[in-house]
C-alpha cells in the first residue's frame, strides 16, 4: 500500500487542484506557490483528477510491479498523501510522513517511457484545471526533482 503511495506521491509532487487559478498570474510573486494554487483544496481536485488518470494510463499499468502496487493501495489513501505531499512541497503547512521517493518507490522499477507517461497525465490536470504555465512550470520542476529518485536509468518498458 505504501509503494503505491509513494510512486504517486513522487509523480505527483506533482499534483494540484486550480479551478480558482485564473487570477493565480496577477498575484505578486512573493506568495508562495501554495498560496498562488489557492490551498489545500484546489491542490486536493488536482490530485484528484491526476491520480484518476494515472489509475488507468496504459503504459502505467504494462509495469507488473506498478499494477500490483495498485491492487494493494486505496486510491483516497494515496490522495490523501500525495495531496500533503504537494502541499507541503509548494510551501504550505501540511506535513507529509511517508517514506521518501527512493525508499518508495525502488522496487516498482519505473522506466523512463513511464516517467513521461505520468508527466503527460500531470500535465492534462494542470491544464484542466487552467493552472496558470508560471506555476505549471514551477511544479512539473517541483516533479522533476524526484526524477533521479525514481527513475531506473537504462530500464526499457516491455
Amino acid at each position: 500500500m505504501k509503494s503505491h503511495l509513494r510512486l504517486v506521491s513522487a509523480m505527483l509532487l506533482l499534483a494540484l487542484s486550480f479551478s480558482s487559478l485564473a487570477s493565480v498570474a496577477d498575484e505578486p510573486a512573493s506568495k508562495s506557490l501554495y498560496d498562488r494554487l489557492g490551498g489545500a483544496y484546489p491542490i486536493a481536485v488536482v490530485v484528484d483528477d491526476f491520480i484518476e488518470r494515472l489509475l488507468v494510463n496504459e503504459t502505467l499499468n504494462a509495469n507488473p510491479a506498478i499494477q500490483e502496487a495498485r491492487a494493494r493501495v486505496p486510491s483516497a489513501g494515496l490522495k490523501f498523501h500525495v495531496t500533503t505531499l504537494v502541499c507541503q512541497a509548494t510551501g504550505g503547512p501540511c506535513k507529509y510522513v511517508g517514506r521518501d521517493m527512493k525508499t518508495s518507490h525502488a522496487h516498482l522499477n519505473i522506466s523512463a517511457k513511464e516517467w513521461q507517461a505520468m508527466l503527460a497525465d500531470f500535465g492534462k490536470s494542470l491544464a484542466k484545471f487552467k493552472v496558470p504555465p508560471a506555476e505549471r512550470r514551477e511544479l512539473v520542476d517541483i516533479v522533476n526533482s524526484t526524477k533521479s529518485q525514481i527513475v531506473v536509468e537504462g530500464r526499457r518498458q516491455p
